[in-house]
């Protein structure tokens, strides 16, 4: 059995729909018009043990809520779940204390006490010993780089800081499952570099089971071999990163240099591909990924080319071009 198993997981909202104009309003107290909005529709998936695997979405595709439904946040309208073994709306005890729940643009640290002291909070509602708690505080301000930040409010923490430490916070009670939802939203890169490779490396050394959305593809890249997307509350693809390429992007990217000075013959470039950029002695084309090999022949036969470049397209383009049907 996975660790997480999700069939037919959909939750609706209903929402009022309030008339125009002070007539509409008061109509509004004796009969009410309401619409349905499906957020999660039919979503399934499995994931297992130890598992690091990115969540993708355009905003508004049902991405946090399906964490939500996972973390006991919310009731689906059908459908069932079980992570851990736990029915995660069930809020049973014993779940609760193996999963932990990040939402990057939501605050768990309280505002006005330094960060020592929330994470203090934190490990007296787990019930953590002193020393397991002082042990494992140590270990992970000194991987996030924050050890001197502790004993600073949490107010006057950076955006950065402020992260690392929601993030040692979710992590005090070593969860068996990690749900994060934008953590490195609003950081900058260094602080995402730390963050990312933080996460790696707990992730290989605990085996906990990680599911990140992100929006930073750099992100998905270098944590996530495993992606799921989901668009309008349904799944779209469920499968390896790199075969989201090969499904999705259909060209390649040729580059062609030439030596400066050397004289280029008047052609018509349209002829090998699309042209993306063009300099003085440097052509980018997209190039249909089945017509490559016979495109570059006829490049290195026909033009004074002195290098060739073949790249794949990047996967921030295929997942825009994806967001985008």
């Amino acid at each position: 059995m996975s660790l997480i198993e999700v069939h037919g997981l959909t939750k609706a909202f209903r929402t009022y729909k309030k008339e125009p104009g002070v007539g509409g309003a008061v109509r509004g107290l004796f009969h009410r018009r309401y619409e349905q909005t499906v957020a999660v529709d039919q979503v399934s998936f499995a994931i297992e043990e130890g598992e690091l695997v990115g969540f993708l979405g355009p905003n508004g595709a049902g991405k946090t809520t399906t964490l939500k439904m996972l973390s006991g946040l919310l009731h689906p309208t059908a459908g069932s779940a079980r992570v851990l073994g736990y029915v995660p709306w069930q809020r049973d005890d014993g779940y609760r204390r193996q999963f932990a729940l990040l939402l990057g643009q939501k605050n768990q640290l309280w505002w006005d006490l330094p960060a020592r002291e929330s994470l203090e909070l934190n490990s007296k509602i787990y019930g953590i010993p002193a020393p397991a708690f002082e042990r494992t505080v140590t270990e992970l301000t000194e991987l996030l780089a924050v050890r001197d930040k502790l004993n600073v409010m949490v107010r006057e923490l950076s955006l950065g800081e402020r992260m690392k430490m929601e993030l040692i916070a979710s992590l005090l009670h070593q969860p068996k499952v990690l749900f994060l939802d934008e953590p490195t939203i609003g950081l900058d890169v260094v602080s995402q570099k730390i963050v990312r490779e933080f996460l790696r490396d707990y992730n290989a050394t605990k085996k906990t089971t990680i599911v990140l959305t992100s929006h930073y593809m750099t992100d998905i890249q270098e944590l996530c071999r495993r992606v799921i997307i989901i668009d309008h509350g349904k799944i779209f693809f469920d499968g390896r990163l790199s075969e989201v390429i090969d499904r999705f992007a259909d060209f390649k990217i040729v580059t062609i240099s030439w030596l400066s000075g050397t004289s280029f013959p008047p052609v018509d470039l349209r002829q090998f591909g699309e042209v993306l950029q063009q300099t003085s002695n440097r052509i980018q084309l997209k190039v249909k990924r089945d017509q490559v090999i016979a495109v570059c022949k006829r490049l290195l036969d026909e033009l004074p080319v002195n290098d060739i470049d073949i790249q794949e397209v990047p996967i921030e383009e295929v997942i825009r071009q994806i967001f985008a049907r």
